[in-house]
């Protein structure tokens, strides 16, 4: 029998496979900063559900501002931790808060997940992932952002992280935060 794995090894095929995903990952992953508190806010550029150019600096000159990173729009964790926000907006916004959601979607996807759902704050469509990068949240080669991470950002520096943020109860997390940046 001639294999095409490792010699002698009894995985065949799956060897070479598996290790050149665990290499393009650790690649990748060490291609990403991750951001800390106290870092400053990354300043770019994406396009929004309406397909229009978003400055973030333009959004943190507006006030305090959450950016939080989902997988995929209209997928029940992340329509959870959407409506979350949606829910306690206007006591978030009553602080002065600014939000971005942002996911891998298209601005034809994040303008359908707005809608449907009446989500009052804008959506980010970081289809080639260089927002997902520029804030060091792990997504891979064009598949969704994979972890739900969230950040707040104050004076143009990153005040607060959640790097596993919570779906239902993202909002209470957030107002949490808010509330211990005071």
């Amino acid at each position: 029998m001639i294999g095409c794995g490792v010699a002698g090894s009894e995985y065949g095929l799956r060897m070479p496979f598996r290790a050149t995903v665990l290499i393009m990952f650790s690649l990748f992953a060490a291609r990403l900063s991750a951001l800390e508190v106290g870092a400053p806010a990354p300043q770019i550029t994406a396009p929004d559900q309406d397909g229009v150019s978003v400055g973030f600096h333009d959004v943190y000159a507006k006030g305090t501002t959450l950016v939080y990173f989902y997988p995929k729009a209209d997928t029940p964790g992340c329509t959870a931790q959407a409506c979350s926000l949606r829910d306690s907006f206007a006591d978030l916004h009553g602080e002065n808060l600014q939000i971005l959601g942002v996911s891998r979607d298209t601005p034809e996807a994040q303008k359908k997940f707005q809608e449907k759902y009446k989500l009052p704050f804008t959506l980010i469509a970081d289809k080639d992932g260089k927002v997902a990068e520029a804030f060091g949240v792990p997504g891979m080669m064009g598949l969704p952002i994979s972890s739900r991470q969230s950040f707040l950002i104050k004076d143009g520096k990153v005040v607060w992280i959640s790097p596993k943020a919570k779906t239902k109860e993202h909002a209470a997390e957030v107002q949490a935060a808010l509330d211990s940046i005071k």
